[in-house]
């Protein structure tokens, strides 16, 4: 098929498309769609009803309980700005209905378009199947060349840290949601057994779910890693501090207590399935097997001890 015209409901499918060079064909996106800063001057096509900046972690998730619970949308699409867009690619996903923009916005989009355009779906649920996800949408826009240079990068970086990530692998725990407490699931157990560690409660694929204190103290971490979806760094220690610093229970854990509880960009290199999760992978290898990356160059203030 011939791409003249693309809308992105998925941020990590905006990043790619400027990965490939096509971002001339890009016409609408999300509000979340900040990467590269270009993105942000995009038409914004799906905005959301959940205005996470200015509301706390427990009210974030309490506002989206009652919104699935009822059945309404958590985002928004601007009718007038995807008709301007008028696209003949829509590129979605099916992954997460909290995360981005999910199948009701897809549907209406395909009620009020006249011309109906082609839906690709991207669902990774793994490192291998982000990889792929670089193969197939290369392969739709007639970039495979530059698809195989992308992917070639990054199974090379992936190799680098499973090689050198050898010896002792101390036990870690991915925290996705501060309050209520939630496991970080689907990639990022992976990125944690390939990065050095032994990942903890959570398994490859598997979808993130409510967690309670008593399994993170059975687990006994020797490493905590807070990734709060969404949040940058400054957010996630913000509710950190708030939430659980002077927390006595929280207090009495061996990796609180060891100063082995970290803050990452969550929003950057963990939180969505695109390729920047390979930096994620990266940082990771720093905070779990310090002593064999210590030479490891990754982004300035990607993570931060807590």
């Amino acid at each position: 098929m011939v791409v003249k015209r693309i809308v992105s409901f998925l941020p990590s499918a905006t990043e790619l498309l400027y990965e490939f060079g096509v971002q001339d064909l890009l016409y609408g996106v999300t509000h979340e769609c900040k990467y590269p800063p270009d993105a942000n001057l995009k038409l914004k096509v799906i905005s959301s009803v959940i205005k996470s900046d200015k509301l706390s972690s427990q009210e974030i998730d309490m506002m989206t309980c009652q919104l699935l619970k009822e059945g309404t949308d958590i985002f928004i699409l601007d009718e007038k700005n995807l008709k301007d867009a008028n696209p003949d690619l829509i590129i979605t996903q099916e992954t997460c209905e909290v995360c981005a923009a999910y199948t009701n916005q897809v549907s209406k989009a395909i009620k009020i378009l006249e011309k109906k355009p082609t839906l690709v779906s991207m669902d990774p649920h793994n490192l291998y199947e982000i990889i792929n996800s670089v193969k197939e949408l290369g392969k739709i826009l007639e970039k495979e060349s530059r698809a195989k240079e992308i992917i070639d990068s990054l199974e090379k970086r992936i190799q680098n840290i499973q090689k050198k990530s050898t010896g002792k692998k101390p036990k870690v725990l991915a925290i996705e949601w501060i309050d209520p407490f939630f496991t970080a699931g689907h990639w990022i157990p992976e990125m944690i057994d390939i990065a050095g560690g032994t990942n903890m409660i959570s398994k490859i694929g598997e979808r993130s779910r409510r967690l309670s204190f008593k399994e993170i103290n059975q687990a006994d971490p020797d490493i905590i890693i807070m990734m709060p979806c969404g949040f940058d760094i400054r957010r996630t220690v913000f509710e950190y501090n708030k939430i659980l610093k002077e927390n006595d229970n929280w207090k009495s854990l061996k990796a609180v207590k060891n100063k082995q509880v970290f803050g990452v960009d969550a929003n950057s290199f963990f939180s969505k399935p695109s390729i920047r999760t390979i930096d994620g992978l990266e940082i990771l290898a720093k905070i779990i097997q310090p002593d064999t990356f210590q030479n490891l160059k990754i982004k300035e203030n990607a993570y931060f001890a807590i």
